[in-house]
């Protein structure tokens, strides 16, 4: 059963140093036949699979928000007419602070987005530009209030530590400013280098400055205290929230349950299959307009697959896996399936298994990359 959909615009006006998302600068790039393909690759798709009312829709990007006005309602006319939503559907979409005006929230609004998530990154004006980020600190400020005055109550933002030159003490004031804001969500992650950024390149000429791995576990440990102290619950590696307002839609991935994705690069899970889509916009678009789905590779994930991702995506999790559920989904016990792995990990206090759940320790959220690497190809 396909309960979500996740749809990518690919736009942005600027591109931060650190981001390796599948995106294109805005300037002269064909928005409105690329939202064309969208509405015909949605027509298409659920044309060839049946589904019921999903119960989430995440929009991100790119700058979902980059859109000018009269496209962002076109958009989310096609998102209206194409996908079947339940009524307590969670309808999020991502936004940088700075380029959300009044309108555009209220535009979101009318069509029943009820989940905004805004790429704050810091508070430090400093820090915010040696990212790359173009907003300023008051634009968070203006754009929670203008969102909260348009009725949004569902906000969330992400923050990113382990920022070249960042201390503990600058990451500690961003959480101040951020607890400030009143908002039930945030998600916090940490700095990752990846290649083809502009980081990357500065990092292999040896001009990145990196806080280092002690730093940044000083970094998340706080984290953890400050949001804990704060009223928010860590319910996953990265993210907390006050209660009621988890993430619905990073849910399903980490519950390993199968989900649509719409737009270039984009990547799906459904009935057995990954997929991902072509990510070069002409090329996305030309499929599209040839009456092809856009694939540009699938995979058929083995039952061993399966159970291996069962582990190391409900591992991210902070109530983590149900045994219960793993042996309704495949009949078999994963103490027994993974017996050796779990017994190496708990020798080192990285898991614990208690009340029918195989959980992340503290000392584990730590090191939760080497925790998951330890359920690959083992079956």
């Amino acid at each position: 059963m396909i309960k979500a959909a996740y749809l990518h615009i690919p736009f942005c006006e600027h591109i931060c140093h650190y981001c390796d998302f599948n995106k294109v600068f805005l300037k002269g790039q064909p928005v409105d036949d690329y939202l064309k393909a969208l509405d015909r690759e949605m027509k298409m798709t659920l044309c060839e699979f049946s589904t019921d009312s999903l119960d989430t829709i995440f929009v991100g990007g790119g700058t979902p928000t980059s859109l000018n006005e009269q496209q962002l309602y076109t958009f989310c006319e096609s998102i209206i007419t194409n996908l079947p939503r339940s009524e307590n559907i969670e309808f999020t979409f991502e936004a940088n602070p700075g380029d959300l005006s009044k309108e555009k929230l209220q535009i979101l609004k009318d069509a029943g987005v009820n989940r905004i998530s805004l790429g704050v990154q810091t508070f430090n004006e400093e820090l915010l530009k040696k990212i790359g980020r173009v907003h300023k600190a008051k634009d968070v400020y203006q754009t929670v209030e203008n969102a909260k005055k348009v009725g949004f109550e569902n906000i969330s933002i992400d923050l990113i530590f382990s920022l070249p030159t960042q201390t503990v003490q600058d990451f500690k004031e961003s959480l101040t400013e951020a607890f400030s804001l009143d908002i039930p969500h945030f998600s916090a992650y940490s700095l990752i280098i990846e290649p083809k950024t502009v980081f990357y390149n500065l990092l292999k000429k040896g001009k990145l400055p990196t806080p280092g791995e002690d730093v940044e576990a000083s970094m998340y440990e706080m984290l953890m205290e400050e949001m804990e102290m704060n009223g928010y619950h860590q319910y996953e590696i990265s993210n907390f929230s006050r209660p009621g307002f988890e993430s619905k839609h990073n849910l399903t991935y980490w519950n390993n349950e199968y989900y649509y994705g719409f737009g270039a690069g984009a990547h799906s899970y459904v009935n057995g299959w990954r997929r991902s889509n072509s990510g070069p916009v002409k090329k996305y678009m030309e499929q599209v307009n040839n009456n092809v789905l856009p694939i540009f590779e699938d995979h058929l994930v083995t039952k061993e697959e399966q159970m291996e991702e069962e582990m190391f995506l409900g591992l991210r999790k902070t109530e983590g896996v149900s045994i219960p559920h793993f042996y309704e989904k495949f009949a078999l016990d994963p103490l027994n399936l993974f017996a050796k792995e779990l017994s190496d990990l708990s020798a080192k206090q990285w898991i614990e298994v208690q009340n029918d759940n195989i959980y992340l320790t503290k000392k584990g959220r730590l090191l939760g990359n080497e925790v998951f690497q330890a359920f690959l190809g083992v079956i």
